[in-house]
């Protein structure tokens, strides 16, 4: 990460940008030179996308040559869920500043969020100077009640929402975490990963801190409290100095609410303000109109955001490079309502569609959707193609985490228990089905084996992403590269692995051309394997682990799931 020029924080500081908090409008000034005004979309869109055809686990991600497979599958019979072939966006972040019914807008605005995370939530406020807590297992509805709420007074809240597997010691870890040191409390609610967390933490444990979690987000506030900077600010730009990889995160003290997004921005975060002058910050902006709070902007990539009594300041964190925002908010993790990196989720999603019937057409007679990341993919893919998009797959709401599968075992029960084939729309049909990613594939072979023994005469699957050949290390719980389908098979193999009658991808190309002049701002780690932020310790995953998350058991449980990191001198950070 870029040395910090703290002369330039001095300056800032002196002369703050200072603004009311019941200005309707609020416009920050920032330094020019530092940071960089929002990335939005244009409207163009082409690119072959190569494969490897070895079947073997012959790696296109240059990381992966570190992973080791350890491959073990208990025979019970219990079906997860956790292992559906997508990746899984880890957390979801609210602050808000001002309001009298802080806890209860956050207590709403982490339900809009819940799709980020299913695991665990929990929000902070502010009463009497005193940070109060509550946080557990579960989904928000479960975790919090009318009487968990009444707990939680005040106008200043943060709030948090964490998707992890399953484990024994949760509970400790659900954020916000709240530590106090000598110069009062601090809360934390953070959104992404660090990847220089372990050698970080190996050394504030050397220095005598004791941690009371596994999760990298504890080394900050460790960070912040051994921090000789001044004032409270000075110490999160400092902390924020010595960590590498992804954070939005925001921080609550007694009477400030603090909001950070990295410098390369991986991780949105969105400003917004309600009627009553409110600062509402936000993991995305569907958060914002559910507690009708009006969107002002992002946070900018290497931003710190500082709202108290006196209005709100605007700091630049440090000199950053080329922003490099996560595509698959765009792809599969934000709702389609949200407005991410400054473009609608939806009119993204469309027009990968309208790409896809361009670029791979295929006779059909109905286009339908894997529910519901696919559809509206699947309904720019229709309009496109001029053919109807029909819902031929049902998904079902109320499946669990796990489900108990009878002694006799059902073919591709998890899937039969999720998805429905509608025999009206199938039967006879030439039909496309539309998916916004491949993973493994597994999911995807179950699902055309469900189309056809619906009676589909063919099945034809357009993906809406480009092949997923590289795990991601920036708050993203994805498998091990050797579990990657795409990272060792060419696409006809794949197409042969699922038992599709054709199968495309999006093509990469097409995707920067749609992007246009903003493609360099975002990140394609997980599809080049090139990262931004190299990794200064890469954490094995293995085939059948999701990456752990701090949330599923002790640091010394995942010793072995660390390899040495290359030599400083080795690294080539990719600007690609």
């Amino acid at each position: 990460m870029a040395a910090t020029n703290l002369s330039s924080f001095s300056s800032s500081l002196s002369k703050p940008t200072s603004l009311p908090l019941n200005s309707p409008q609020t416009h920050v000034s920032l330094p020019s030179k530092t940071l960089q005004k929002p990335s939005f979309f244009s409207h163009k869109a082409s690119f072959s996308h190569t494969h490897k055809t070895s079947l073997t686990v012959s790696s296109k991600n240059p990381i992966s040559e570190f992973f080791t497979t350890n491959n073990t599958n208990p025979d019970d019979h219990s079906v997860s869920f956790d292992d559906d072939d997508k990746p899984r966006e880890e957390c979801g972040v609210v602050g808000i500043y001002g309001d009298p019914e802080a806890s209860r807008l956050c207590y709403l605005a982490l339900h809009a969020l819940q799709h980020r995370g299913q695991e665990g939530a929990g929000i902070v406020t502010v009463q009497n100077d005193v940070l109060q807590s509550v946080t557990g297992v579960g989904l928000v509805s479960e975790v919090f009640s009318e009487s968990k709420l009444d707990q939680l007074p005040g106008d200043l809240s943060i709030g948090h929402v964490r998707y992890s597997t399953a484990g024994a010691s949760m509970l400790k870890n659900v954020q916000p975490f709240v530590a106090g040191y000598r110069f009062g409390s601090v809360g934390v609610a953070h959104n992404g990963n660090l990847v220089n967390y372990r050698s970080l933490r190996a050394k504030l444990e050397d220095n005598g801190s004791i941690f009371n979690t596994s999760s990298d987000t504890e080394v900050v506030l460790h960070l912040i409290a051994i921090s000789k900077d001044r004032p409270f600010v000075m110490r999160i730009v400092d902390a924020c100095q010595q960590v590498e990889g992804a954070y939005s995160m925001v921080f609550l003290t007694k009477d400030k609410l603090v909001a950070v997004r990295d410098p390369f921005g991986f991780r949105p975060l969105v400003m917004g303000r309600r009627s009553n002058g409110a600062v509402v910050f936000a993991s995305e902006t569907c958060a914002l109109d559910l507690i009708e709070a009006t969107y002002e902007r992002e946070v900018f990539p290497g931003e710190v955001v500082v709202v108290d009594k006196t209005g709100i300041q605007s700091l630049c964190l440090m000199p950053h490079p080329q922003p490099k925002q996560c595509i698959f908010e765009h792809i599969y993790f934000a709702l389609p309502n949200s407005v991410i990196f400054g473009r609608s989720v939806y009119e993204s999603r469309r027009r990968f569609g309208e790409i896809l019937a361009t670029e791979s057409p295929v006779d059909c007679d109905v286009v339908i959707a894997v529910p519901d990341s696919g559809v509206v993919a699947a309904l720019g893919y229709a309009a496109k193609a001029g053919v109807p998009f029909q819902q031929g797959l049902i998904r079902s709401h109320y499946v669990g985490r796990t489900f108990i599968e009878p002694s006799q075992k059902i073919r591709d029960f998890g899937v039969k228990l999720k998805l429905s084939p509608v025999r009206a729309v199938l039967e006879g049909k030439r039909v496309v089905v539309v998916d916004d990613s491949i993973v493994r594939g597994t999911t995807s072979s179950k699902i055309v084996r469900l189309i056809k023994e619906a009676g589909a005469k063919e099945v034809h699957m357009r993906i809406a992403s480009p092949p997923i050949i590289g795990s991601c290390y920036y708050g993203v719980d994805t498998p091990s590269s050797e579990e990657l389908i795409s990272n060792r098979m060419s696409t006809e193999e794949i197409r042969e692995f699922i038992g599709s009658d054709s199968l495309a991808f999006l093509p990469f190309d097409s995707l920067q051309k749609l992007l246009a002049e903003d493609a360099p701002n975002y990140c394609y780690a997980c599809f080049s394997g090139k990262y931004p932020v190299e990794p200064r310790e890469l954490k094995v995953k293995r085939v059948g682990d999701f990456v752990d998350d701090g949330i599923n058991g002790s640091l010394e449980s995942i010793d072995g799931g660390w390899v040495q990191a290359k030599p400083k001198s080795e690294l080539e950070v990719s600007t690609a």
